[in-house]
């Protein structure tokens, strides 16, 4: 569920910047790339989420 949710709030998120930076620039949408671009972030979001150590560090 954790996987749905991560892809689901990156396509939403990254599609919106996307389309607000393409009207800002005056250049025309693409949904296609904007959304290959969600899941690569998506997928970086989660192998960096599973490599942190979940234990508190003890004090040194």
């Amino acid at each position: 569920m954790r996987a749905f949710w991560t892809i689901f709030w990156s396509l939403l998120l990254i599609n919106m910047v996307s389309y607000v930076v393409a009207n800002m620039q005056g250049d025309t949408y693409n949904y296609v790339l904007a959304s290959i671009i969600a899941v690569v972030f998506a997928v970086l979001v989660m192998l960096i989420g599973e490599a942190l150590p979940n234990e508190p560090v003890e004090k040194h």
